[in-house]
């Protein structure tokens, strides 16, 4: 079937290529897997090899007509709608009810990357996301601190999982080929992450404004983004053990994680949407 531009519909086809990225999802026997764009099933049917049961989600009710004659005598399970409107927990939870362990996989569109990254790493969670998104995206979910690709993204995404990039994949192994090239990343949860769920909401408010003053020094970039005065940053920044000299994109995540504490604690103006 003719992919659809508006829905970021990019085939894999390679049977190889497919059954490394349902190996590096880790899917086994037992497992209940959450597969995110299924599209023509080509992903579905090796995960469905690895011994797994997969609930998939499809929003394009052609492809969603193939894949119920396909794998209809599968252990596979079809969710019609849009991923991000969808309880993924709740999908899953006939299975994970009695003990099962699930993973989140997917060939995702790139223009709701982000979203579905959020979506994933919200709890209840996985035991494991895979997900195979533009090589840009994966760069910038692995960077590390003072290098371009490292930003708001990165820090949100590390506080709460650890990430790896796993299979890279040129643009021509997809119909229609997409403009760039794509990678496979695979996100595991911290057992503990270093921003409690509760937390997650601010603690990506203040990055964001922070980021937003990304060449200015640290102390300029709060000071705009919180309101607090000169003295106010210096005590703040001080408490947090930061350099004020730094600017934004050269502190790491533990640094980011040890200022929102610092920030609620001291109390005052609420840190400004996109540092204005």
């Amino acid at each position: 079937m003719r992919a659809r531009k508006s829905l970021g519909q990019h085939f894999l086809h390679d049977p190889a290529l497919l059954k490394r990225i349902a190996e590096a999802s880790g899917a086994t026997v037992g497992e209940v897997i959450l597969e995110i764009g299924p599209g023509p099933g080509g992903l579905t049917r090796a995960l469905l090899e690895t011994g797994a049961t997969v609930v998939a989600i499809e929003q394009d009710a052609r492809m969603a007509a193939g894949l119920l004659r396909t794998h209809r005598d599968a252990s596979f399970v079809l969710v019609q709608g849009d991923a991000l409107e969808q309880d993924w927990a709740a999908l899953v939870a006939p299975w994970t009810s009695i003990g099962a362990r699930w993973r989140i996989v997917g060939n995702i569109p790139y223009y709701i990357t982000s979203p579905l990254l959020d979506k994933a790493l919200t709890a209840p969670l996985p035991a494991s996301v895979t997900f195979l998104v533009q090589e840009e995206v994966a760069r910038r979910l692995v960077a590390t601190p003072g290098t371009g690709d490292f930003g708001a993204l990165t820090i949100g995404i590390q506080a709460v999982a650890e990430v790896s990039i796993g299979l890279r994949i040129g643009r021509g192994a997809f119909r229609p080929p997409p403009r760039v090239d794509s990678a496979v990343v695979q996100l595991v949860p911290r057992q503990t992450p270093l921003v409690p769920p509760e937390d997650i909401g601010r603690f990506r408010q203040l990055v964001v404004s922070l980021f937003s003053y990304r060449r200015k020094r640290v102390h300029r970039a709060l000071r705009e983004a919180r309101g607090v005065d000169a003295a106010a940053a210096d005590a703040i920044l001080a408490a947090a053990e930061i350099n004020p000299d730094l600017r934004p994109e050269a502190l790491d995540v533990a640094s980011f994680v040890r200022l929102l504490r610092i920030v609620d604690a001291a109390g005052g103006g609420e840190v400004a949407p996109e540092g204005r």
